[in-house]
């Protein structure tokens, strides 16, 4: 593998910001990871093209990044490249039927202000979840009564070495925080099918639903959302908190004092201080009730 090479073919030669060593806890909601050995922002789908085509020849392992909010990326950092789609797959359009076609880099929190701004119910469920597009519809972004899988219409994707590919919304499986769509495809856009209403309206469902964020989970510290997958019928919250593990501390990481899902950076704190924290509320929940959790942080640096 030749993270040097890549880097020297790659700068100044294509549309992208290019860097080595770039620190991982500047692109993640956690605040937490050390450096990319390659980083590289994609401005043009050609750049990231010309990226992978690099990549490729020079045995280089690569992952895609949006705003790292459900990433915990290694202490010693990830020794791949990490590309963050930025420019050309940031942009968003309305259409005359209430539909809104972005890119997957295009942040959440934008278009759901965009929408709100146009009159266009149907992502009010995504107020306040930060990241991507592309990774909302990745993860299936939402709760497990409601989820951003509902409004796809469909989904532009690329298959590395093949090409493009188009998935209508309805050829997707959704699940509560998953789908059907291969983790080898890259999603390059989706459009979403709303509904008009009034601004008003989305309004004020917006700020019932971010009032109920602000009362239930931390928002003022460094996190990555909910940690484990609600199992059927159950809360983990209420599991790991019937252990007597909220509020415990490991580091500079904490088991939220205020929801017991999320483990929070308090200041200072390292991936191994959150991952301590991660086995040991999977491993309480185990042993108490035989429930074997699912982590729903991805997990970037840490080797097999």
């Amino acid at each position: 593998m030749s993270v040097d090479n890549a880097f020297m073919t790659l700068s100044g030669a294509v549309d992208a910001d290019v860097r080595r060593d770039e620190r991982l806890s500047r692109h993640t909601t956690y605040r937490i990871g050390g450096p990319a050995a390659l980083f590289v922002a994609a401005h043009s789908y050609a750049a990231l093209s010309r990226t992978l085509a690099v990549l490729e020849a020079e045995g280089v392992e690569w992952v895609i990044l949006g705003k790292g909010s459900n990433l915990l990326v290694a202490d010693d950092g990830y020794d791949g490249c990490v590309i963050l789609l930025d420019g050309q797959f940031a942009r968003h359009t309305i259409s005359d039927d209430a539909t809104m076609t972005a890119g997957a880099g295009a942040s959440l929190a934008q278009l759901v202000n965009v929408a709100l701004k146009a009159g266009l119910s149907g992502l009010e469920p995504c107020v306040g979840i930060p990241g991507t597009l592309g990774g909302a519809v990745s993860m299936n972004a939402g709760t497990r009564r409601e989820w951003i899988g509902e409004r796809v219409r469909d989904v532009v994707v690329l298959r590395p070495g093949e090409g493009m590919h188009r998935y209508g919304g309805g050829e997707i499986e959704w699940g509560y925080r998953s789908t059907s769509l291969p983790t080898s495809e890259i999603i390059l856009e989706a459009t979403l099918s709303l509904e008009p209403s009034t601004s008003q309206a989305i309004a004020e469902n917006m700020e019932s639903r971010l009032a109920l964020r602000r009362e239930r989970q931390p928002l003022g510290v460094p996190s990555c959302g909910s940690v484990f997958r609600n199992p059927p019928d159950h809360s983990v919250g209420a599991l790991i908190e019937s252990c007597g593990l909220k509020g415990v501390s490991c580091g500079g990481a904490q088991i939220s004092p205020e929801h017991a899902n999320f483990i929070v950076n308090r200041g200072g704190a390292t991936a191994t201080d959150v991952i301590t924290l991660i086995a040991r509320a999977h491993d309480a929940v185990l042993e108490r009730y035989g429930i074997d959790l699912a982590c729903e942080v991805k997990l970037l640096g840490f080797g097999a």
